[in-house]
Protein backbone atom coordinates (compact mmCIF):
# COMPACT_ATOMS: atom_id res chain seq x y z
CA UNK A 1 0.00 0.00 0.00
CA UNK A 2 2.84 2.36 0.83
CA UNK A 3 4.28 1.65 -2.60
CA UNK A 4 1.10 2.98 -4.27
CA UNK A 5 1.00 6.06 -2.07
CA UNK A 6 4.63 6.77 -2.94
CA UNK A 7 3.92 6.33 -6.67
CA UNK A 8 0.90 8.65 -6.37
CA UNK A 9 3.05 11.27 -4.65
CA UNK A 10 5.67 11.01 -7.40
CA UNK A 11 3.00 11.40 -10.10
CA UNK A 12 1.53 14.42 -8.34
CA UNK A 13 4.97 16.00 -8.09
CA UNK A 14 5.79 15.19 -11.72
CA UNK A 15 2.50 16.26 -13.28
CA UNK A 16 1.23 18.74 -10.71
CA UNK A 17 3.49 21.53 -11.92
CA UNK A 18 2.57 20.81 -15.54
CA UNK A 19 -1.15 20.88 -14.77
CA UNK A 20 -0.82 24.10 -12.77
CA UNK A 21 1.20 25.60 -15.63
CA UNK A 22 -1.41 24.51 -18.17
CA UNK A 23 -4.22 26.03 -16.09
CA UNK A 24 -2.24 29.25 -15.73
CA UNK A 25 -1.66 29.39 -19.50
CA UNK A 26 -5.35 28.72 -20.10
CA UNK A 27 -6.69 31.30 -17.65
CA UNK A 28 -4.19 34.04 -18.47
CA UNK A 29 -4.36 33.29 -22.20
CA UNK A 30 -8.14 33.53 -22.36
CA UNK A 31 -8.01 36.77 -20.36
CA UNK A 32 -5.37 38.20 -22.73
CA UNK A 33 -7.33 37.08 -25.82
CA UNK A 34 -10.42 38.91 -24.53
CA UNK A 35 -8.31 41.97 -23.74
CA UNK A 36 -6.74 41.98 -27.21
CA UNK A 37 -10.12 41.48 -28.92
CA UNK A 38 -11.74 44.28 -26.87
CA UNK A 39 -8.80 46.62 -27.57
CA UNK A 40 -9.07 45.85 -31.28
CA UNK A 41 -12.84 46.50 -31.14
CA UNK A 42 -12.28 49.87 -29.44
CA UNK A 43 -9.58 50.83 -31.94
CA UNK A 44 -11.74 49.97 -34.95
CA UNK A 45 -14.75 51.74 -33.43
CA UNK A 46 -12.63 54.83 -32.73
CA UNK A 47 -11.49 54.85 -36.37
CA UNK A 48 -15.14 54.57 -37.43
CA UNK A 49 -14.75 51.25 -39.26
CA UNK A 50 -18.05 49.66 -40.29
CA UNK A 51 -19.61 47.97 -37.25
CA UNK A 52 -20.30 44.72 -39.11
CA UNK A 53 -16.66 44.40 -40.14
CA UNK A 54 -15.56 45.42 -36.65
CA UNK A 55 -17.63 42.70 -34.96
CA UNK A 56 -16.57 40.08 -37.49
CA UNK A 57 -12.84 40.78 -37.20
CA UNK A 58 -13.03 41.06 -33.41
CA UNK A 59 -14.79 37.72 -33.02
CA UNK A 60 -12.35 36.09 -35.45
CA UNK A 61 -9.36 37.38 -33.46
CA UNK A 62 -10.89 36.20 -30.18
CA UNK A 63 -11.61 32.69 -31.50
CA UNK A 64 -8.18 32.34 -33.14
CA UNK A 65 -6.35 33.44 -29.99
CA UNK A 66 -8.49 31.17 -27.80
CA UNK A 67 -7.70 28.16 -30.00
CA UNK A 68 -4.00 29.03 -29.82
CA UNK A 69 -4.20 29.27 -26.01
CA UNK A 70 -5.99 25.93 -25.71
CA UNK A 71 -3.37 24.21 -27.88
CA UNK A 72 -0.57 25.83 -25.84
CA UNK A 73 -2.09 24.66 -22.55
CA UNK A 74 -2.56 21.12 -23.88
CA UNK A 75 1.06 21.16 -25.01
CA UNK A 76 2.16 22.24 -21.52
CA UNK A 77 0.65 19.07 -20.03
CA UNK A 78 2.77 16.98 -22.39
CA UNK A 79 0.29 16.03 -25.09
CA UNK A 80 1.79 15.99 -28.59
CA UNK A 81 0.00 18.79 -30.40
CA UNK A 82 1.40 18.15 -33.89
CA UNK A 83 -0.86 15.18 -34.46
CA UNK A 84 -3.71 17.06 -32.78
CA UNK A 85 -3.26 19.97 -35.20
CA UNK A 86 -3.10 17.56 -38.15
CA UNK A 87 -6.37 15.96 -37.04
CA UNK A 88 -7.95 19.42 -36.65
CA UNK A 89 -6.78 20.31 -40.18
CA UNK A 90 -8.23 17.14 -41.65
CA UNK A 91 -11.48 17.63 -39.74
CA UNK A 92 -11.62 21.23 -40.92
CA UNK A 93 -11.16 20.10 -44.51
CA UNK A 94 -13.96 17.52 -44.18
CA UNK A 95 -16.28 20.04 -42.57
CA UNK A 96 -15.40 22.54 -45.29
CA UNK A 97 -16.42 20.10 -47.99
CA UNK A 98 -19.64 19.27 -46.15
CA UNK A 99 -20.51 22.93 -45.69
CA UNK A 100 -19.71 24.23 -49.17
CA UNK A 101 -22.97 26.18 -49.40
CA UNK A 102 -22.47 27.79 -46.03
CA UNK A 103 -18.88 28.64 -46.87
CA UNK A 104 -19.97 30.32 -50.10
CA UNK A 105 -22.45 32.37 -48.06
CA UNK A 106 -19.64 33.17 -45.61
CA UNK A 107 -17.28 34.25 -48.41
CA UNK A 108 -20.03 36.38 -49.96
CA UNK A 109 -20.71 37.91 -46.53
CA UNK A 110 -17.06 38.85 -46.22
CA UNK A 111 -17.20 40.41 -49.69
CA UNK A 112 -20.30 42.40 -48.73
CA UNK A 113 -18.59 43.64 -45.59
CA UNK A 114 -15.33 44.54 -47.30
CA UNK A 115 -16.57 46.10 -50.54
CA UNK A 116 -19.84 47.68 -49.26
CA UNK A 117 -22.06 47.41 -52.34
CA UNK A 118 -24.88 47.81 -49.83
CA UNK A 119 -25.06 49.15 -46.29
CA UNK A 120 -27.60 49.01 -43.51
CA UNK A 121 -30.35 51.51 -44.33
CA UNK A 122 -29.98 51.31 -48.12
CA UNK A 123 -33.09 50.70 -50.21
CA UNK A 124 -32.27 47.86 -52.61
CA UNK A 125 -33.74 45.48 -55.16
CA UNK A 126 -32.06 42.08 -55.21
CA UNK A 127 -33.04 38.44 -55.56
CA UNK A 128 -36.62 39.40 -56.46
CA UNK A 129 -36.91 41.34 -53.18
CA UNK A 130 -37.28 45.07 -52.58
CA UNK A 131 -36.72 46.81 -49.31
CA UNK A 132 -34.44 48.46 -46.81
CA UNK A 133 -31.35 46.60 -45.65
CA UNK A 134 -31.86 45.95 -41.95
CA UNK A 135 -28.85 43.78 -41.19
CA UNK A 136 -25.86 42.37 -43.06
CA UNK A 137 -24.72 39.17 -41.43
CA UNK A 138 -21.94 36.78 -42.20
CA UNK A 139 -24.25 34.23 -43.87
CA UNK A 140 -27.45 36.16 -44.69
CA UNK A 141 -28.72 39.68 -45.23
CA UNK A 142 -32.01 40.81 -43.73
CA UNK A 143 -34.12 43.13 -45.91
CA UNK A 144 -37.31 44.76 -44.67
CA UNK A 145 -39.83 44.92 -47.48
CA UNK A 146 -43.26 46.49 -47.76
CA UNK A 147 -45.88 45.79 -45.07
CA UNK A 148 -43.14 44.87 -42.58
CA UNK A 149 -42.21 41.72 -44.48
CA UNK A 150 -38.66 40.57 -43.87
CA UNK A 151 -36.60 38.80 -46.52
CA UNK A 152 -33.66 36.72 -45.39
CA UNK A 153 -31.40 36.51 -48.43
CA UNK A 154 -28.39 34.18 -48.48
CA UNK A 155 -25.30 36.27 -49.16
CA UNK A 156 -24.12 34.03 -52.00
CA UNK A 157 -27.43 34.58 -53.82
CA UNK A 158 -27.23 38.31 -53.15
CA UNK A 159 -23.69 38.57 -54.52
CA UNK A 160 -24.44 36.43 -57.59
CA UNK A 161 -27.48 38.52 -58.61
CA UNK A 162 -27.72 42.11 -59.76
CA UNK A 163 -28.16 44.51 -56.85
CA UNK A 164 -30.02 47.72 -57.56
CA UNK A 165 -29.09 50.12 -54.75
CA UNK A 166 -31.39 53.12 -54.80
CA UNK A 167 -29.56 54.69 -51.85
CA UNK A 168 -26.03 54.42 -53.19
CA UNK A 169 -24.09 57.46 -52.10
CA UNK A 170 -20.61 58.79 -52.73
CA UNK A 171 -19.44 57.53 -49.33
CA UNK A 172 -19.79 53.94 -50.53
CA UNK A 173 -16.62 52.22 -51.60
CA UNK A 174 -16.79 51.67 -55.35
CA UNK A 175 -16.09 48.22 -56.73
Amino acid sequence: MEKYVEQAQQLIIAYGAKIIGALAILIIGIWVSKLVANSFFKLMTKRKVDITLTKFVTSFIKVALTIFVIIASISQVGVETTSFIAVLGAAGFAVGLALQGSLSNFAAGVMLIIFHPIRVGDYIEASSSKGTVDQIGIFTTLVEGENEKFYIIPNSKLMSDVIVNHSYKKNHIKL
